[in-house]
């Protein structure tokens, strides 16, 4: 279980530099528009990744 757990972790860490690293202007143009989202918008977004993950974790379980 640890295994997958690490295998996942350093997954989502590749997905996440991908654009860092090709495209840093778009990172931080979209990271400061996202900070200047309202606290709803942000609870919002976070609802929709827990829904996603959850569904997909379902899905390939």
């Amino acid at each position: 279980m640890v295994t997958v757990f690490l295998a996942a972790l350093a997954l989502m860490l590749v997905l996440e530099g991908v654009v860092p690293l090709v495209a840093p202007a778009m990172w931080r143009d979209t990271f400061r528009r996202l900070t200047e989202l309202r606290d709803g918008q942000i609870r919002f977004i976070g609802l929709g990744s827990v829904i996603a993950g959850v569904l997909l974790y379902f899905l390939a379980a």
